[in-house]
């Protein structure tokens, strides 16, 4: 399936890696210098020392078995779960009712953290998610222009992202009690000058290909090499060319044999093979000199607010930020129409037009897939929102690095036995 779109979208992301490429001046990172890389970003934002934030980012990835058997444990009453970033590092739980919950701590390997159980919420997580999908159509129809639904986690309200016009044209206040009372659900409401975007493409990515629909070469690149099993391939967003050829430092142009595209509702992705073999690596630099490599991929299921994440953007660069909102919904008719509630939105600082398809990662994990994102009328960045691995194509999964003790046998990557 193709995705539709009003206006043809074409986005960069980063670079897969084809040994067959010209060889640059790379350094491939382990994965203790990638995590390493990441905790500067994190000390940085946060403003902690780089070995709290070393830690903290351990603690992250060593917490989501628990927080995940937390979600279990009180599925009936689960509002959210939301990692927080102040003075103490600690996990904070929100659920229903006002029976209290006794804090826990979760042992890892470099410490305890600290979770906190709140009460009161209105509505469980399970709520909030059915009331988007069962009145998204109805809360698109009314407005002038189609809002973004998405759940936070942290305060367990549907946040509605719109225009600011339309708040204006309603009123906030007015606006927020029609919405509340027509969902059954708590309601926040947030303002931006533009609509949610596919990113466009602005050039100098790796791979490139001609549009039937104008005869104009457009470039994009990749996120991650997947495998199903038997060969690999790379992907990239659905709104690309179909017909893309590999290009990376000025070497010769390595085709790529399209086998089908993803772009409805829940999914953008498309799925290329090559007859140079594919390595498990991606690019964490804009100078394709940083490369890292998959060790494992993260389930949308234990995707938290306030989760530290980094994703590579062929116009951004490489950036890390916390995700806000789960289960969203992005404005317009960006997936074929409208989109399910099924992307995760992460905080600023930075995205551009061009970064589509590129990786979501932390450290050596990977995560997602970038979509599109909100802009401010200066341009700068609200948010990006992207894709989980989950939705990859269907029997296709994220490439790993095998482990020291399992050499790697690259599958095939010819296209004749390809599923379409």
């Amino acid at each position: 399936m193709r995705m539709g779109t009003a206006t043809p979208w074409w986005v960069p992301a980063a670079a897969a890696l084809l040994t067959s490429a010209p060889a640059l001046a790379r350094t491939a990172q382990t994965p203790r210098e990638a995590l390493a890389r990441d905790a500067g970003e994190y000390a940085a934002r946060h403003g902690v020392s780089i070995d709290e934030a070393s830690w903290r980012l351990r603690a992250q990835e060593e917490t989501l078995a628990a927080t995940d058997a937390i979600a279990a444990r009180f599925a009936d009453r689960l509002a959210g779960i939301a990692v927080e970033h102040g003075a103490a590092y600690r996990i904070s739980v929100l659920l229903t009712g006002d029976a209290p919950v006794a804090g826990e701590r979760i042992v890892t390997g470099g410490g305890v953290v600290p979770v906190v159980f709140r009460t009161g919420a209105v509505a469980t997580r399970g709520q909030v998610v059915a009331a988007i999908e069962r009145h998204q159509a109805d809360i698109r129809a009314a407005l002038p222009h189609a809002p973004g639904l998405g759940l936070d986690q942290r305060t367990g309200e549907m946040v509605v992202t719109l225009n600011r016009a339309d708040i204006d044209a309603h009123g906030h206040d007015a606006l927020l009690t029609e919405l509340t009372l027509a969902t059954g659900v708590p309601v926040r409401l947030r303002a931006v000058d533009r609509p949610d975007a596919d990113s466009a493409v602005e050039g100098g990515a790796r791979l490139v290909g001609t549009s039937p629909a104008d005869g104009r070469r457009y470039a994009c690149t990749t996120g991650f090499v997947v495998t199903n099993g038997v060969q690999a391939g790379v992907v990239t967003a659905a709104h690309c060319p179909d017909a893309l050829s590999y290009l990376e430092g000025g070497g010769p142009e390595v085709p790529l044999t399209f086998i089908d595209g993803w772009g409805w509702g829940y999914q953008d992705v498309q799925l290329h093979l090559a007859d140079a073999a594919l390595r498990p690596f991606f690019f964490a630099d804009n100078a394709k000199t940083l490369s890292r490599p998959v060790t494992g991929a993260r389930p949308l299921r234990s995707t938290r607010a306030g989760d530290f994440v980094c994703h590579q953007g062929e116009r951004s660069g490489y950036s890390c930020a916390e995700v806000e909102l789960t289960d969203f919904a992005p404005s317009g008719d960006l997936c074929g129409g409208a989109c399910t509630p099924t992307w995760v939105t992460v905080a600023g600082p930075k995205c551009r037009g061009g970064d589509s398809g590129g990786p979501v990662f932390i450290g050596t994990t990977a995560i997602g897939l970038v979509k599109g994102a909100s802009y401010r009328a200066d341009g700068g960045c609200n948010f990006y929102y992207y894709m989980s691995t989950d939705f990859l194509p269907e029997g296709w999964s994220v490439l790993r690095q095998p482990s020291a003790s399992a050499p790697p046998t690259p599958p095939s990557t010819r296209a004749a036995a390809a599923p379409r």
